[in-house]
């Protein structure tokens, strides 16, 4: 980021203009997407009637759409022994892609992680317990041991 770009903001209605600005360009980002993600949904579930496609799809008992054609020639890719074909059926079929091992280390890593926060947390407690004289006896303390040595 380049700090000769930024402008620091000066008086609140300036604030206020530039928040108002940041939220309408935000509802177009938002719309945008949503549009976009619309038009998806609508082309990939729409009819084909494909020669190669629709016969297979249908004695599958599935529709002939863009969807399941797509879903289709990815199995047909992996089959083929394309690998990364095979990951995002497995991704995107609810398969994990962790095993138990990889699955019990993370619970080990997130108790350890809560462990280590409760122990920061005490420690904080521990330091709020102690009272603001007591902090400044010690300091003064520490201070005159130092000068005299």
């Amino acid at each position: 980021m380049n700090n000769e770009n930024l402008r620091p903001v000066r008086t609140t209605s300036e604030a206020r203009e530039r928040g108002r600005n940041g939220g309408k360009a935000s509802g177009e980002s938002r719309r945008r997407q949503a549009n976009f993600r619309k038009a998806l949904n609508l082309l990939l579930t729409t009819e084909i009637d494909s020669p190669e496609w629709t016969p297979v799809l249908q004695s599958l008992g599935l529709d002939s759409t863009l969807e399941a054609a797509v879903n289709m020639a990815m199995i047909k890719k992996a089959l083929a022994g394309d690998v990364k074909a095979y990951e995002a059926i497995a991704k995107y079929s609810g398969q994990a892609a962790k095993t138990d091992k990889d699955m019990e280390e993370q619970d080990e890593k997130i108790k350890a992680a809560k462990l280590d926060n409760e122990e920061k947390r005490q420690k904080v407690n521990d330091a709020e317990g102690t009272g603001l004289g007591e902090l400044i006896a010690a300091a003064w303390e520490r201070r005159k041991k130092g000068e005299m040595d």
